[in-house]
């Protein structure tokens, strides 16, 4: 596996070693001793989930902010824009943004670490997105952050208006939100 350091921190995107042949391909999606060698990061994973969505929509920016989520997330079949927004007030990246396109072409892999905001937008017709969370889901403590706020400034590759969930439309801006310490 391949670690790439991205703008934020503490999150990096993954490479997988691809053995690929006339007959398809192998990779491991996650092997923890590998991982630990590769990032020096310990998870575990309690919760597997796995998500389908169309075209141009848009998922995010959520987070727990009681039981925080690490997650490792990737796309099985498709292509997103993937992001993560750094919620830690106490962090010099506070409301900065990173993001990079995952497919199942490219089987990039991205670990959000917790004390992040996270999101995607569907590029292709659809995709199958997957992700290992660090925690279960906890709906009374999450937590969702404006797509579009001016003050992150996240750069979304929209070709028109992307389709969202109502509690994504109507999510209050960075300087409103409750975030991490």
């Amino acid at each position: 596996m391949h670690v790439v350091e991205t703008a934020l921190r503490d999150v990096l995107v993954l490479e997988p070693k691809v053995f690929e042949d006339s007959r398809g391909f192998f990779f491991e999606s996650f092997n923890q001793c590998v991982f630990q060698a590769q990032t020096g990061l310990t998870p575990r994973f309690v919760q597997n989930n796995h998500s389908r969505s169309k075209k141009d929509v848009l998922r995010g920016l959520h987070y727990q902010i009681a039981q925080p989520q690490a997650k490792l997330v990737r796309v099985a079949t498709g292509a997103v824009f993937d992001v993560a927004v750094d919620l830690r007030k106490s962090s010099p990246t506070f409301g900065k943004w990173t993001g990079t396109t995952l497919s199942a072409e490219n089987k990039r892999m991205v670990w959000i670490p917790e004390g992040f905001g996270h999101g995607f937008l569907v590029l292709s017709e659809f995709a199958d997105f997957l992700y290992q969370a660090t925690d279960y889901y906890a709906p009374d403590h999450e937590r969702c952050v404006m797509w579009n706020d001016p003050e992150i400034g996240i750069q979304w590759p929209l070709t028109g208006a992307p389709v969202l969930a109502p509690r994504d439309r109507t999510a209050p801006r960075l300087r409103d939100a409750e975030t991490f310490s």
